[in-house]
């Protein structure tokens, strides 16, 4: 077989080879390993080898695919967190230890860092690339602001030097050196221009360092003591200057951590991991597969709008996406809207006339969880009064905001769940769709409102050129397409309860 030949057979193969690597990635690796970078592994060794056939081709490509899979993982390397200190985060470790296959965290965003150097006067630094060799490195740091003035307060105490100059023993003219202003104002040494010891330099420096390696409570004593004296002699300008000397070291606590500080919002979910989540917090007898959400917006009850998303296997189903315009409620009612969407939704739902979704999702709090049962309530009394059967939900939630609090229909008590659970992210999803396309809609209504107001009052609305095509040159019509989103605007509500 010759090169010609195989180049057309793999280009043929190319597709499905990539997919066999991807289905044959452990789960705990899919995001580690790409799949791309294996099939150029193995599209490299393909060339190296001649085949004798077709046959021959595809029983190799499936081997090579297995193998060279196996020998990315056992190459990837991990490493240990350390102390406070020393703990090696994404902004570290994947940057040390050049990480290839981390394609969770490999951008380019940086937390500061700070580290001094092992010169014959060592110097600190506040940093985003931390030095390969010959530096000791703290943190990093959820605050670069923070740090520094740290930074800037540990050097009025410890006076140690923060330039980058090559400071060598065996310099004679060091002396002749002039020293920066930081020398005239008691904030460094000057071991550049050897006015200082080495010895006596090296002593401060490792006085710095047992600080950072352990607790603060000597320094922060002393900062007190300061801070008291200076507002007792009513140096008022003095005891602020040490107070906000206190806070920046206490600010050294916030050390980056990777329970706390990393974001899970950044990372992929998969939505088979989050709707398996979401069986188990919601004690469901299967996985879940659709889920609808819905919110309310309104400015001061005016332009009232609810809006209906779905998601299906943990995606976005945009044919299933409605929106209300609020009909029966005036004012600021958020409860009475919640209900009016639900009984405008679902109320063919609950005559067995269609299905409900598998998982209700109200954005708000327990008020408005209660709203939407209450509402589902109604209905079912509405239907049961005209002598029709009615059917429940199988399950409503409500998710709120700031504590991203989680609360179940039938318990008492909600659900406060870690930020990296799979189940509680893709509420968040669908939760922050359900608010966009209402938000959304809300502003299309407050536009309108506000042209017709210009209108009555004879102001005319400020003139829009209009846009020319890219390929053809000229200019677009006034039309746009109609919006392929269903706006339910049913007049007929389910009757009241007499």
């Amino acid at each position: 077989m010759d090169r010609a030949e195989l180049l057309r057979l793999l280009m043929k193969r190319t597709n499905s080879v990539r997919q066999f690597i991807a289905s044959q990635i452990p789960d705990r690796f899919r995001a580690l390993v790409s799949a791309e970078d294996v099939l150029q592994e193995v599209w490299i060794d393909a060339f190296r080898m001649n085949h004798e056939s077709i046959d021959h081709l595809d029983a190799w490509l499936s081997r090579a695919a297995r193998s060279k899979l196996i020998d990315t993982i056992r190459a990837m390397q991990t490493a240990k967190r350390g102390g406070q200190w020393h703990q090696m985060l994404p902004g570290a470790t994947t940057k040390s230890y050049m990480a290839f296959f981390n394609r969770v965290q490999d951008g380019d965003g940086k937390t500061p860092s700070r580290n001094y150097t092992e010169q014959e006067a060592h110097g600190v630094f506040v940093t985003r690339q931390p030095r390969p060799k010959g530096t000791k490195l703290y943190g990093p740091f959820t605050s670069a602001a923070g740090v520094r003035d740290a930074v800037n307060a540990l050097q009025r105490v410890f006076k140690f030097r923060t330039c980058e100059l090559d400071i060598r023993a065996d310099d004679a003219k060091r002396r002749f050196f002039r020293p920066c202003l930081l020398h005239a104002i008691k904030q460094c040494t000057a071991p550049c221009a050897d006015i200082i010891s080495k010895q006596s330099y090296g002593k401060d420096i490792k006085r710095l360092v047992r600080l950072l390696n352990s607790k603060r409570s000597v320094l922060m004593r002393q900062l007190n003591r300061e801070m008291t004296a200076a507002a007792e002699q009513r140096d008022y300008e003095e005891a602020a200057l040490l107070r906000d000397r206190i806070k920046a070291i206490q600010s050294l606590e916030l050390s980056g951590n990777v329970d706390e500080h990393v974001q899970p919002e950044v990372f992929y979910v998969d939505p088979a991991d989050g709707l398996e989540k979401l069986r188990k917090l919601l004690d469901l007898s299967e996985t879940p597969r659709i889920v609808e959400g819905i919110d309310i917006a309104t400015l001061q009850g005016e332009s009232s709008v609810g809006s209906l998303v779905c998601f299906i296997d943990g995606k976005p189903f945009k044919n299933g996406y409605r929106r209300y315009k609020i009909k029966t409620v005036e004012g600021m009612d958020d409860y009475a809207m919640i209900r009016e969407v639900i009984a405008r939704r679902y109320r063919h739902a609950a005559a067995a006339e269609e299905l409900y979704p598998d998982v209700i999702l109200i954005d708000g709090g327990l008020g408005q969880l209660h709203a939407a049962l209450e509402a589902f309530e109604h209905l079912r009394q509405a239907l049961e009064a005209d002598g029709h059967d009615a059917v429940r939900p199988a399950m409503v939630v409500s998710l709120a905001k700031r504590e991203e609090l989680v609360y179940v229909q039938a318990q008492s008590q909600p659900h406060k769940l870690p930020r990296n659970n799979t189940g509680l992210r893709l509420l968040q999803q669908v939760r922050d769709e359900a608010h966009r396309f209402g938000q959304h809609y809300h502003h299309i209504l407050r536009r309108k409102r506000t042209f017709n107001e210009d209108v009555k009052a004879g102001r005319k609305p400020p003139q829009v050129a209009r846009k020319c095509s890219s390929t053809t040159g000229r200019k677009m019509s006034r039309g746009t397409k109609a919006d392929p989103i269903i706006e339910e605007d049913f007049t007929q509500m389910p009757p009241e309860k007499p």
